[in-house]
């Protein structure tokens, strides 16, 4: 689904108009992100919760040559999906 199909079926489920749909999500979207930069996180009972790991260097090889390298530390944006969520997809 991507997102304007996404946008679709919330406006069928809410009533509202697509473009009051389309900037609650965009909304949606600013505010996760904001709170993930800012190391926040944001939690959403029941579906899951957006927050930022730390990645440790480590040694790496480049397929092509066999070649090690390194790859340095990192922070990467993680989602860890809700009780309710892990639940509907069985």
């Amino acid at each position: 689904m991507n997102k304007a199909e996404l946008v679709e079926a919330m406006t069928k489920v809410t009533g509202l108009t697509k473009s009051d749909t389309e900037k609650s999500l965009d909304a949606f979207i600013e505010v996760v992100q904001k709170n993930v930069k800012k190391k926040d996180g944001v939690k959403l009972v029941g579906f899951g919760t957006f927050s930022v790991s730390n990645r440790k260097a480590r040694m790496g090889r480049n397929p092509q040559t066999g070649e090690e390298i390194q790859i340095p530390a990192r922070k990467v944006p993680v989602f860890r999906p809700g009780k309710e969520l892990k639940e509907s997809v069985k």
